[in-house]
């Protein structure tokens, strides 16, 4: 893949990572030989360090696919956890493909998100959705980037159009790009995708607070506290099932917790 990383830690700058496959080949390589701490004998991370987390509702229809991608991408050695509160198939289909499933009862996605990234005792934690809309390839080059250095490693859906996201939510997500980029002081390219990686010690150290915006919020404080924030253009595909989201009461929260979440953090410095 020749498309550039945007670093955002500080500048806009792009970072050439090379291709697809280069970073494929990377940790195919590192997986042939580990040491102790799970890294290889270069001290880099592997598919054995990684966990992959989502929370999950009704989402029967997709969620086989997206768990059998990880597999086939990692050849089975990332951990898989789902937070979920479904009321249909979707936790059975889960265990039957060996992921982890810690049932809560839905309160919302935050709630279940939060619990998911920090259950994983793994290094390297990857975020995504159950439905089938983030592309599962790209998990060599983002933890290619991790191993290069980055703290938090995120998908920009909008980099290549996302034509498959409803026009509406296409347009609320530049607007809370905007937003947050002028609230911060720092460009920012898609403040809500779903697909991120972070080190664990990022998640761990930072207090989660938000609901219906955590995803900005897991991008906003990290790189407002100075961590090495970077976003990789990913493609972004038609969901399967039907969405839970909903686009004016979700996207009114989504800009209050921006708004919160900057200021709470600008305020944080003095």
């Amino acid at each position: 893949m020749s498309d550039s990383a945007h670093a955002t830690n500080g500048s806009a700058a792009a970072v050439e990572n090379g291709s697809e496959a280069a970073a494929t080949d990377d940790i195919d390589a590192t997986d042939e030989s580990t040491v102790d701490d799970g890294t290889d004998a270069a001290g880099e991370y592997t598919f054995d360090d990684l966990s992959v987390v989502m929370g999950t509702y009704n989402e029967e229809e997709a969620i086989a696919t997206v768990l059998e991608d990880i597999d086939e991408v990692t050849d089975g050695k990332a951990e898989v956890v789902c937070v979920d509160g479904s009321s249909d198939r979707t936790p059975e289909i889960a265990r039957e493909h060996g992921a982890t499933v810690i049932e809560q009862e839905p309160q919302g996605y935050g709630v279940a998100v939060r619990e998911a990234v920090l259950t994983p005792d793994r290094p390297v934690v990857v975020t995504t959705d159950c439905d089938d809309t983030y592309p599962m390839e790209a998990l060599p080059e983002f933890l290619a980037e991790v191993n290069d250095g980055a703290d938090v490693v995120s998908g920009d859906r909008l980099y290549h159009g996302a034509e498959a996201m409803p026009a509406f939510n296409r347009f609320g997500n530049h607007a809370f790009a905007a937003i947050a980029s002028l609230l911060m002081g720092e460009r920012v390219h898609d403040t809500t995708t779903g697909m991120r990686a972070y080190r664990r010690e990022v998640v761990q150290e930072i207090g989660w607070t938000e609901n219906t915006g955590l995803s900005a919020e897991l991008l906003i404080r990290p790189l407002m506290r100075g961590y090495d924030v970077r976003e990789r253009p990913i493609r972004y595909a038609e969901r399967l099932g039907e969405t839970k989201l909903d686009p004016i009461g979700g996207g009114a929260a989504i800009a209050k917790s921006i708004v919160t979440v900057c200021l709470e953090e600008q305020l944080r410095r003095f």
